[in-house]
Order: C-alpha cells, then structure tokens, then sequence
C-alpha cells in the first residue's frame, strides 16, 4: 500500500496484534516483527514507510536498531515505545533522530494522531519537489512550475538561499504553492539528510501550540504526567518550516524570536535552557508590515525572519504560465488516475487566462482534476469547465434512477476509447458518492467517513485522487481533530 506501510517491532505479540488491528482499521498496511533482527531484515525486504520501535527487545535495545535504521534510511521516520521510567532514554531516541516517542501503556488515540504526522513528515522528506522541470519530463505532483520572469526570480532565490543557514520567509497569497518551494529549499540544503518539520501556526488550537513546538516538564499543567519533546526540539540539527506564521500568537512570537536570536529554548514549566540548532523557514499571506503597524506581529521578529524573502507571485500576475501549468497538471492527475491524458483545447486555455483565479494554482488543479474526471477521453473544452461558479449543468451528477444510470454506463462502454472504463465509472460514482457525504455533513470530513463506513485516511485518500475539495475551512476541521484527540 503506497505511503501507508508501517512496521511494528516489538516482542510483545498481544500489543502488536491489537495495535495491527487499530491502525488496519484506519487503512494502514501493518508488518510486525517481534525482535530486532526480524525487524532490519523486514525493513530491508518490504521498505516501510514509517517505523514504530520499542526500546526494550530481546536482541538489541531500541536505540541500536533506530541507529541501524538511521544508517540504511536516513529520512525513514521512527516512532518509539518507551516505558514511563525511561524518559531518558527517549530524549536520547529523539537526539539520535526519532521522530517522537510514546509511553506505554498508551491510548489508540494518542498513536492515531502521531502516525499520520509522523507519515506526512516522512513524505516531507522524501519526495523530491521538482523545480522548473522540463515540459516534456515525466509529470509529478510534486513540481513547482512556471517559465515567467517572476517565476525565474523564485527560482534564483531559492538557488541563491538553499546552501545557507539563513532564515526564509516566503510570502503569498493561499494557493501559490508556498509549502512546496519551502521543501524545495530544504531538498537542496545542507541538512537535506535532517529532519523537516512542518507546523501550520493555525492548524493547532492556539491553547496547544505552546507545548506542541516547545514540549514540557512533568507538572507543567494538569494531565502533564512526564516530559515531553516539542516539535522543535525533535527537528535538532534539521530545519523547521512554520506555516501561516503571521498568525502566531505574540506570546509564541517571543519564544520564536528568542530560538533566532539565541538558538536555545526552555520546555513549558522548566528552567532549563535547551540550546539548538534548527533552520526556521516561514510562510504566510499575511501582510505583515500592516500586522506590525497594528501591534499583532512583532518587529523584531519581523525583521529576524525577513533575512531572505521569497515572494511567490499569484497565478493572475503570471498569467503565461497558465498553459504551462495547465498541461504540467492535467499530464500528472492522468497518470495518477490511470487515464489517457485527453489533453486541453487552445480555447479553454484562452478562458483560463481571462479568468483572475483568486484560488491561485490550488484553485486551477481542482478544476483539472474535476474535468479530467467528468469528460469522456476528448480534449477539455471552455464549455466544459466553470470558473468561480458551480459546475455546468452537464457535469450534474445523473438523476438516480436505473434507467439512465444504465444509459450512462452503456455510452461509456460504447464510446470510451480508454483501456480504463471500468476506473472511469466506478471514480464518476465514487466521486457522486463522497460529495453527498461531505454536503449532507456540511463538509465534516470526520462526520462524512462514519457516514459512509470508512476510515478518515480512506476517505482523505479518495478525496485526494478524485480532486474533491469542500468550501468549509480545513482550519476549523482540523481543529476540531485536535479536539477529539
């Protein structure tokens, strides 16, 4: 299974049956191992995505196979399983390059929410973000793309900033593809063979943030039962990429300025001065200069992070790159659904450039994806597409009755020139089938996979490959994750 195989090492065969059982439930793809050796030569055979080790095995001790795991994958992120008297231990874990720890017994919960970040992280990492690829290479999701003379500048800059340590500051409005040129400074860094983290400053509940990047001591605020490593902590030596810094709380700011400035930080409820060495890179589409002027940004921060600042144009400034991305897309989202790509007519092109896309590049590739899904194989046309509207009335899902379901089906079979009739029906009704969830719960992601009897990964994942997108803000939802966790 694609980015969702894990691998369990531990010797104790009940937990790692239930936990199997847990995270199979979620979607995930679960290999175990119950010693140390099992487990290297599973890593070897079946090339996990993420790892989730004990400390204590029969043969070797947690940290000597996360060292081995270090060695051979570098960039393979490793969850760790500790008792509550080895703390210590874990801390080590962390500085050897673990990706977080976990104290046993724990809750299913508290692992559910790790796995997909440290997965994410993982992924991050790993897949390499193309920059200003040949129109003619093999089309990836991961690729900034442009050829305009803003876009150039981009280029340059991230050229120019990559071999340093010097923080960066992207700036652009939602959409432009600010995460993507972050990694891409990271791919070609120094620390490239580090961690990178990625923290949305408004994805976690500001009450949580605190603790999240900077962990805590035992005591630290009721339910703190022991120690715990901040995510900034955890990137040591690598570099961490703060999203939608500008709407980071004032009393967060600070300790950010202080990380800058001193390369150290102290745990939520500890004295101790931790120091560091992390690369901060931040994003936002905020206007910070206004923020500052408004008392809601700090100025010193301001200008500690503006060492390097990387303004990525919106798609309406760069109008000629349009095709350009357009075909770049529309080749990648073919290859992932498994179609022949239908191509786009020199019309429909003409549309999109008259049209401003206040979506920018994220609003162009739902647009795509939706096409690519709705036509029969035939080059899109203008009249197959709505820009800033609902969809056209042809592209309505079909009145649910036998009869003209029926009559859709026979004219796919009829008239489809791809090999994959049976992927194209079963992804139209698929796609019907999750729009309905997703408005019948007012765009709850959550609410929407109990309804249909998935799994939330599932339910992502199919979302992701069909290119739904809802109206409602993922910050709200993903808050409301948090919540529940």
């Amino acid at each position: 299974m694609a980015g969702k195989t894990i691998l369990l090492i531990d010797d104790d065969r009940q937990l790692c049956e239930s936990f199997a059982r847990v995270l199979s439930e979620e979607g995930y793809f679960v290999l175990t191992a119950h010693s140390a050796r099992t487990g290297l030569k599973s890593l070897r055979e079946n090339r996990p995505n993420l790892i989730v080790l004990d400390i204590r095995l029969p043969d070797l001790n947690g940290l000597q196979v996360l060292q081995a795991v270090q060695e051979e994958q570098p960039k393979l992120p490793v969850v760790m399983i500790t008792a509550y008297d080895s703390t210590e231990t874990a801390i080590e874990a962390i500085k050897l390059g673990a990706f977080d720890y976990v104290y046993k017994p724990f809750e299913p919960g508290e692992m559910l929410r790790i796995v997909p970040q440290a997965l994410e992280a993982g992924r991050y990492m790993t897949d390499a973000v193309a920059v200003d690829p040949e129109p003619d290479a093999v089309p990836s999701a991961e690729a900034i793309i442009g050829r305009s003379k803003k876009m150039l500048e981009v280029y340059k800059s991230i050229g120019r900033v990559s071999d340093t340590d010097a923080t960066v500051l992207i700036r652009g409005e939602s959409g432009t593809g600010k995460e993507l040129v972050a990694r891409a400074v990271y791919q070609h860094s120094v620390r490239r063979n580090k961690p990178f983290l990625v923290i949305n400053c408004v994805a976690i509940p500001e009450t949580l943030l605190e603790s999240e990047l900077f962990g805590y001591e035992r005591g630290a605020f009721t339910g703190a039962i022991h120690r715990k490593i901040g995510k900034i902590e955890q990137a040591n030596k690598g570099t961490v990429f703060l999203d939608e810094i500008g709407d980071m709380p004032l009393s967060i700011q600070a300790k950010i300025l202080r990380l800058l400035q001193e390369k150290s930080i102290e745990r939520l409820g500890g004295g101790e001065t931790i120091p560091l060495d992390v690369r901060i890179i931040g994003a936002t589409n905020r206007n910070l200069e206004q923020a500052v002027a408004e008392g809601k940004f700090r100025k010193d921060l301001y200008y500690r992070l503006k060492v390097v600042s990387i303004r990525l144009p919106p798609l309406r400034e760069r109008k000629e790159d349009i095709p350009l991305l357009s075909r770049y897309l529309l080749g990648t989202f073919a290859l992932q659904m498994k179609r022949e790509n239908p191509g786009i007519t020199p019309e429909a092109l003409e549309y999109f450039q008259g049209y401003a896309w206040p979506g920018n590049i994220r609003e162009l590739s739902n647009v795509l994806q939706r096409a690519l899904i709705f036509t029969h194989g035939t080059p899109i046309q203008a009249n197959d597409i709505a820009l800033g509207e609902e969809p056209p009335e042809r592209y309505a899902p079909p009145q649910q009755t036998e009869e003209t379901v029926k009559d859709w089906i026979l004219f796919q079979l009829r008239n489809s020139k791809s090999d994959h009739v049976f992927e194209t029906c079963l992804d139209r009704f698929t796609a019907l089938l999750l729009e309905q969830a997703l408005n019948l719960t007012s765009g709850n992601r959550s609410q929407a996979a109990r309804l249909l009897g998935v799994s939330r990964p599932t339910l992502h994942s199919k979302m992701e490959k069909l290119g739904i997108s809802i109206q409602s803000s993922a910050r709200d939802d993903s808050a409301a994750q948090h919540t529940r966790d």
